[in-house]
């Protein structure tokens, strides 16, 4: 069920409020073009300012929307333990088949903090679930002995991991064995990642280009090294492209300019500036997205 490309989705806007009817046609877009999985309310969709209404109205769509067709991953992490445990339960009865938690940020707790934090959301609700290591945006690393010792907790199944540290993930894979489930948080990471071991990608630029990204996963999966590669290269700009500033302020404006979504963020998001504007819209004219 957890192997493949699954997007990180936006979560799209139209004066102020989430646009269902948006949000609905870009997932059907994501099952037609072969996406393996949704990810609603991560970095991605904005989860930082949406309210919790809101957070569990998208986690609510989602899994009507998909309808069991695909697998739906909820983004339910949070710097406080206690929200996130609400929020996991949330997922649970919504119907999620797993669940997505970011690790604290400004807090920076401590290693044993953050074995805490994850065990004790782990026993409060039974929903297989994620971690998500993404220091660069946490300002916190959880370290391959922590994630070892959490991957013998039960409903904790797998990682996803944005260090951007092949050593890092190497290490993951190495201590928590073939069973754990080890996805990709870049972009760029993912061709390297599933040759040593891993299951996938968390991917922002399969918002833009769906079929590539599960292709790569597929081809992999099938043995095609030469065509994974080939993939890989055709992405690389495309992949740089997606971060010419704060995700997800590229990949929404790319989706707006492909007519998918407004080009509404929420503040502190503000709109791409005209300089990033051209070179984004430069590299999707090449890929044949414009």
């Amino acid at each position: 069920m957890f192997k493949g490309s699954f997007v990180a989705i936006v979560t799209p806007f139209k004066n102020g409020k989430i646009d269902e009817k948006a949000y609905a046609d870009l997932i059907e877009f994501q099952i037609r073009e072969g996406t393996h999985g949704i990810v609603p309310c991560g970095t991605t969709g904005e989860s930082a300012t949406l309210s919790h209404q809101e957070h569990e109205r998208v986690v609510e769509l989602t899994v009507e929307i998909v309808n069991k067709r695909i697998s739906v991953i909820a983004g339910t992490g949070s710097n406080s333990t206690a929200e996130s445990i609400m929020l996991t339960g949330h997922a649970k009865s919504a119907g999620a088949d797993a669940a997505l938690l970011i690790t604290p940020y400004y807090n920076k707790p401590t290693q044993e903090g953050l074995y805490q934090h994850y065990r004790t959301i782990a026993e409060s609700v039974d929903i297989p679930q994620f971690l998500y290591n993404v220091p660069g945006r946490t300002g916190v690393n959880m370290l391959p002995d922590t994630v070892a010792r959490l991957s013998k907790v039960k409903n904790i199944i797998g990682i996803k991991e944005a260090t951007g540290d092949m050593r890092q993930v190497s290490d993951v894979i190495a201590l928590c064995g073939d069973n754990f489930i080890v996805l990709s948080g870049d972009d760029f990471t993912t061709f390297p990642l599933l040759t040593i071991g891993g299951k996938g990608v968390i991917s922002v630029t399969a918002n833009v280009a769906p079929r590539d990204v599960a292709n790569m996963c597929n081809e992999y999966f099938n043995g095609n090294i030469q065509k994974v590669k080939g993939l890989h290269f055709k992405m690389r700009q495309l992949n740089d492209a997606m971060f010419y500033e704060t995700n997800p302020i590229p990949v929404k404006t790319a989706l707006s300019l492909m007519g998918k979504v407004s080009n509404e963020m929420r503040l502190p998001l503000c709109q791409m500036s005209e300089k990033n504007l051209e070179r984004l819209k430069i590299v999707m004219k090449g890929y044949g997205l414009l």
